[in-house]
């Protein structure tokens, strides 16, 4: 059901408000360069920051924008079972194609405590969902056992994997049919080479042409072009985290552009050491001169 590149959309701010017409403007930017689908509201979408209208709101404006072009795949997590429940019923009012949640964060709750989180939401929701495993910022790791139970539940369909362990996806693929999506864009060619379908992808924010590229090789099998796609976007991938994310990403688009920058709190503007790094990729990747 998901495949390719899908962008973990930045939300545009002005003035501390939703940039609806950046947003737009950024919509049809990544349906002109083919990615596959977009992920409003994720963490790179600074979806904590996020009051419950605003999220419903840019998810059904991103819809709209859409118009079934490609696929959009809301962001609906939460480390509060009833409140992710809440998220994915309004994703699904909109008419989302599918919600990508989060495994709750701080909580630390047990393998069963997350297959109980998630069954109930899949269970009262009949929406397509992806599970989101990203250890490095919530604290914990949902295991390929608990991720083959959850499979079970037929409308658990994929999860994005960003534990950073190429192992993790070759077992959960190993004891389940469900489609892996790389959370790591310096992984995705790893990850796809042992069974992954495609990536949620930072990266493709500043360069969705080049993102969407390497999915496409991997999925026609044509590898040769797929690592030479890897080796050139390696290292703007790896610019993307020299802070916190979606600092840098946004950082970048700023310096290209494409929209002002701004951040919430508590998110802050990048060093300006590290501001000269991540211009440094920029340009050795051939995007400002």
């Amino acid at each position: 059901m998901f495949n390719g590149s899908y962008v973990a959309l930045v939300t545009p701010f002005k003035n501390g408000q939703v940039d609806y017409q950046k947003l737009k403007e950024l919509v049809e930017f990544h349906v002109k360069n083919g990615t596959q689908g977009i992920v409003p509201c994720g963490t790179t979408g600074e979806s904590a920051t996020l009051s419950f209208d605003e999220h419903e709101q840019m998810i059904g404006e991103v819809v709209t924008m859409v118009a079934g072009r490609i696929q959009v795949l809301a962001g609906a997590g939460s480390n509060n079972t009833m409140e992710a429940l809440q998220l994915t019923k309004q994703a699904k009012k909109v008419g989302a194609d599918g919600a990508l949640l989060i495994t709750p964060y701080y909580n630390k709750p047990t393998q069963e405590g997350l297959y109980r989180h998630y069954k109930l939401i899949a269970e009262a929701v009949d929406i397509p969902i992806v599970l989101y495993n990203v250890p490095s910022r919530t604290g914990i790791s949902i295991l390929p056992e608990t991720v083959a139970r959850l499979a079970e539940i037929k409308n658990i369909v994929g999860i994005k994997e960003a534990s950073g362990s190429i192992d993790q996806t070759t077992q959960i693929l190993q004891l389940c049919n469900i489609t892996v999506l790389s959370g790591d864009d310096s992984l995705t060619l790893p990850i796809m080479s042992v069974g992954g379908k495609g990536v949620i992808s930072v990266v493709a924010n500043v360069v969705p042409a080049d993102t969407a590229a390497l999915t496409r090789h991997c999925l026609e099998g044509n590898f040769e072009e797929a690592r030479k796609c890897h080796h050139k976007l390696f290292p703007l991938c790896k610019s993307m985290f020299i802070e916190t994310n979606p600092i840098p990403v946004k950082t970048a688009m700023r310096i290209l552009g494409r929209i002002n920058g701004e951040l919430r709190l508590p998110l802050c503007d990048m060093t300006k050491e590290h501001e000269s790094q991540l211009t440094g990729a920029l340009k050795k990747y051939g995007l400002v001169s």
